[in-house]
Parts: C-alpha cells; structure tokens; sequence
C-alpha cells in the first residue's frame, strides 16, 4: 500500500511550520493547542530544514535546562530529517520508522515542498480488517486450503508486532 492511499493522508490539512528563528516556547505553545507531537521548520524558499519533536524538547530543552522562551528552534530541532513521496510504500516505512525510532514522516512533493506530515500512529492504523484480509489472500494464494492455520498463525504474529510499536512509541 502507498502512503497516498491511507486516508490519513488525505485527511491531513493542517501543518505546523515555523522558521528556525523561532523560539522553543511559541512552538509548544502551538503544538500543544493543536495538540501535535511535532512541528516542521521550514525556511524563507519554503524548503525543510528540520523538524521539532516532543522528543527534541525533552531531551535538547529541558534535559539540558535550557529556557524555551530564549531558545530557538534551530539550536535544539533535528536537522537530519528524513522524508517520504506519497508514492513510498508504507510498510517499508513503518518497519524504518520502528527500527529507527522515530515517530514523524513529513512527506514531500516533488519540488521538495512538503505536503503533509504522517505519523506512526498513522501508519498503525492500518487497521485489523485490512491486515487480516491481506494475509487471508496471501495465504490463499500460496497455500490453497489448508491456510486456515496459518492465518491464525500470521495473526497472532501481527497483532504482537502491533502491539509492540504501539508500547514503544
């Protein structure tokens, strides 16, 4: 499945975007109005040039005393950010986003504008029904009518796996 067809993505409207100039405490004070866990730092060509997390606050603001009234998002944001197209297949990216422990994907247009911004909890939603149902077809088609077990099986395995980026999130 691509990212474009989850009906997150559709959905998504509205992104936090902010200079690097601005400071730590405007930032959170929007996020947590809108109650989001992250906000993009783009600057004056509209390009991104960082991303501020929950995460980034915890350990690059308050960790380290710093005042967020004083700070600026450019000394404290995660300037490294990867980013997906709407075309990226979303599997491959919740096994990266799970492996690399982080929890927001902004996802780009061509011209590198961004489009939206996806999240792990996004991505797990990738609800029960659907899981199920693609490994039923899988299933299915490789093993003829003895799949029955082996859905159970592959369910089980699913839900645990589930389960686990969803605690350790």
């Amino acid at each position: 499945m691509l990212i474009k067809d989850r009906p997150e993505y559709r959905q998504k409207t509205d992104i936090l975007r902010f200079p690097p100039s601005e400071t730590v405490q405007s930032a959170v004070e929007r996020m947590s109005t809108k109650n989001y866990g992250s906000s993009l730092v783009i600057d004056d060509q509209e390009k991104l040039v960082g991303i501020f997390t929950e995460r980034d606050l915890m350990r690059r603001v308050v960790n380290k005393g710093l005042d967020p009234k004083t700070t600026k998002l450019s000394d404290v944001m995660t300037s490294d950010v990867r980013v997906a197209t709407a075309d990226d297949n979303l599997i491959d990216w919740l096994r990266m986003m799970s492996n690399e422990r982080f929890r927001h994907l902004p996802v780009v247009a061509e011209d590198g504008t961004v489009v939206t911004v996806m999240s792990q909890g996004d991505f797990v939603s990738y609800t029960w029904p659907e899981l199920i149902g693609r490994v039923a077809e899988q299933a299915r088609a490789s093993l003829g009518s003895g799949y029955y077990g082996i859905l159970i099986i592959a369910a089980i395995m699913v839900y645990s796996l589930a389960m686990l980026l969803i605690f350790n999130s």
